[in-house]
């Protein structure tokens, strides 16, 4: 009795390890998909079911919006903004101080992940103390001297099972290039070290 209880135990265990993954990133994937499309899903205010007079909810339609405003958006940057109109938004984000720090973090930290300038494509392996502990982060800045720190460098350390870290200045000397590419060692971290370094 006790060889099948063990035996169901283990199948069970063995299920859950694909099951939860599973489950967790369909469920992840879905309700951030319908929460976007729940937000900008403007259907409802355009059309409405003509047997019930009631409006018309159209699935989909919401991330459908996304991705045209995102399209148009990338279009408009690349062939009609110019430099004076930069530089008038600028300005204009100059009169909205809250308005201008948010913005600005946020784009700066898109434009590190898909922009022409990513900042988190070198990874490194940091000597953080006498002892040969060392931590994996990614180079983001190689010249400090503007803030008067020659021949140091800053380096982001995100934190496992989260998109949240920290950034550390370290000595140049202390950091050894990992060869491996940014997204193998972003899921080597995030995931705690179980995963990425096939």
């Amino acid at each position: 009795m006790k060889r099948i209880f063990r035996a169901l135990l283990n199948y069970f265990i063995k299920g859950l390890l694909i099951v939860v993954p599973l489950g967790a990133a369909f469920f992840l994937i879905f309700w951030a998909v319908s929460t976007i499309d729940n937000a900008l899903n403007i259907s409802d205010l355009f059309w409405e079911n003509s047997k019930t007079g009631k409006p018309m909810y159209i699935p989909g339609l919401g991330i459908l919006n996304v991705l045209v405003i995102v399209l148009i958006a990338g279009i408009l940057v690349t062939n009609v903004v110019t430099d004076p109109i930069k530089g008038w938004f600028d300005r204009w984000l100059n009169r909205l101080p809250i308005f201008k720090f948010l913005y600005s973090s946020i784009k700066d930290l898109t434009e590190a992940f898909v922009g022409d300038e990513k900042k988190f494509n070198e990874p490194v392996l940091v000597e953080v103390n006498e002892f040969g502990l060392k931590k994996v982060g990614f180079l983001v800045q190689k010249d400090l001297n503007a803030i008067g720190l020659p021949g140091e460098v800053a380096v982001y350390f995100p934190y496992s099972y989260s998109f949240a870290g920290q950034v550390v200045i370290v000595s140049a000397d202390k950091i050894k290039p990992i060869n491996k590419t940014a997204a193998e060692v972003m899921k080597f971290v995030i995931s705690g070290g179980v995963s990425g370094l096939e």
